[in-house]
């Protein structure tokens, strides 16, 4: 059991072995993703690769993740982000999202790189980053990997939301269901009789078949290169403070 556990201030853990119980926990923030998040996460992750086989990431009953917290944006490294996902998506054990309300921007991120989507019947899903300019850039290509490049588009283009029913249809989600958590719990109840052995092979294996490390570079640098762009930044800023989109007055 890890010592300092209980020492993180942006997420709730609770190790449960073969599981380990991830939550987002940003209440006040609508769970949004900070620099501090980003490092809490990856720690967690870390500690999971001896002994957890299975790696439930959580949020809030009507948010999952909002995406990035654009009052910290100055702070908020791309490449460590996509490093976390890189990890969801590729670390020896079993990740699963487990989906309740919205998740928007990055928080598709989280979900595109878990290796399993439930939801509950409220979830929705959606890319908000052209609204202010900027671009989903490292979210694409763990999202690609689930929907396939013209759906993605779709989404990010539209910024619009789809609710469950549509991202399932889709691929981005596994199975949604009004008791979700019974609906986690069958799930577990088969996962869990895997060994960590075999769980660790396959997704080494599965690692190579889609090679999301071959376009972390080009993809933080379009990330980092948008939200440098000064016409962006003023539109986040004003939306920061005013909650207006560059459009609206």
């Amino acid at each position: 059991m890890p010592l300092h556990m209980n020492s993180y201030q942006t997420i709730k853990v609770r190790f449960q072995e073969p599981c380990c119980y991830l939550q987002l926990y940003r209440p006040e923030n609508n769970n949004s993703i900070n620099s501090l998040m980003i490092s809490e996460c990856y720690d967690v992750l870390l500690q999971c690769e001896r002994n957890i086989t299975i790696l439930i990431l959580e949020g809030l009953p009507d948010i999952f993740c909002m995406g990035a917290d654009l009052s910290q944006i100055e702070s908020l490294s791309a490449s460590s982000l996509y490093d976390l996902w890189y990890k969801l998506a590729t670390g020896p054990y079993i990740t699963i999202a487990h989906v309740h309300g919205k998740a928007n921007a990055g928080g598709i991120g989280f979900v595109a790189a878990c290796d399993m989507v439930i939801a509950g019947a409220n979830a929705s899903f959606s890319l908000s980053e052209l609204l202010l300019g900027v671009l989903p850039a490292c979210v694409m290509p763990f999202l690609i990997g689930k929907v396939g490049l013209h759906r993605a588009r779709y989404l990010a283009l539209t910024t619009r939301p789809v609710m469950v029913q549509t991202a399932c249809e889709w691929g981005m989600v596994d199975a949604y269901a009004a008791n979700d958590g019974a609906l986690l719990h069958t799930h577990l109840l088969r996962l869990k009789n895997l060994s960590k052995t075999a769980i660790s092979a396959f997704k080494s294996y599965t690692k190579d078949l889609y090679d999301l490390k071959a376009v972390r570079q080009m993809a933080v640098t379009t990330s980092e290169k948008a939200f440098r762009d000064d016409d962006n930044r003023s539109n986040i800023d004003r939306y920061v403070k005013t909650g207006l989109l560059p459009w609206q007055h």
